[in-house]
């Protein structure tokens, strides 16, 4: 039988083919991927103790550095520990059946197993300290934290939507006083820019530079 295409062209027919195939697996997977997170946005995630911000910050008005520790000195911002609970709740509601996970951690001393709420693929490089020491406040990235009964996610977490605040950071920037202020009236552009002077954050170039968030 005669070959009506030649080895070379046939190849590259194939080749085609599976670039395309691949390409629209790709947009699929891309797509489902856009879909997930909006989809974890706004949704309560469940915790062995179903804490509530708005009871702990928005009514008592505890500061965030009380159970987040390291928030100001490490990467990670740290997660309550049974002590820090212990410290209110061997006294306030102690026997409430809310709180057994807290009274079997401390009899076991296993630690208590809080699900995480904001996550980042392991290949993206986040340090809570620096955003804290150049200004930029909780709720930038964690919303209204103070009027949660449950923790849900506000924010994307997508590469462009962290891009467009390193692009430009004047806006979400903040007094250091007030980084852990909820409800606090945003600063005026004239103040914006002036912090980002004070603070002498980075260029633009090196925001934006893959190794800034990629290591």
């Amino acid at each position: 039988m005669t070959q009506v295409f030649r080895r070379r062209t046939e190849l590259g027919v194939k080749l085609a083919v599976t670039a395309l195939a691949l390409g629209a697996l790709g947009a699929v997977v891309f797509a489902a991927s856009r879909v997930r997170a909006d989809l974890d946005v706004a949704r309560a995630v469940a915790q062995p103790i179903p804490f509530s911000h708005k009871h702990h910050v928005g009514d008592v008005g505890l500061d965030c550095r009380y159970c987040h520790t390291t928030v100001e000195t490490s990467a990670f911002a740290g997660m309550p520990s049974t002590q820090i609970c212990l410290t209110c709740h061997s006294q306030l509601f102690s026997k409430a059946a809310l709180l057994e996970p807290l009274r079997r951690s401390a009899a076991s001393g296993r630690p208590i197993a809080w699900n995480r709420v904001h996550k980042l693929p392991d290949f993206v490089y986040f340090n809570h300290s620096i955003h804290v020491a150049k200004g930029v406040a909780c709720s930038e990235c964690h919303g209204r934290i103070d009027q949660m009964p449950l923790t849900w996610r506000t924010s994307p977490l997508q590469m462009q939507w962290c891009l467009a605040c390193h692009r430009d950071p004047a806006p979400h920037l903040h007094p250091k006083d007030q980084v852990f202020t909820m409800g606090g009236p945003p600063p005026s552009s004239e103040e914006a820019a002036l912090l980002a002077r004070t603070l002498k954050l980075q260029g633009e170039r090196r925001l934006t530079d893959c190794s800034t968030c990629h290591r």
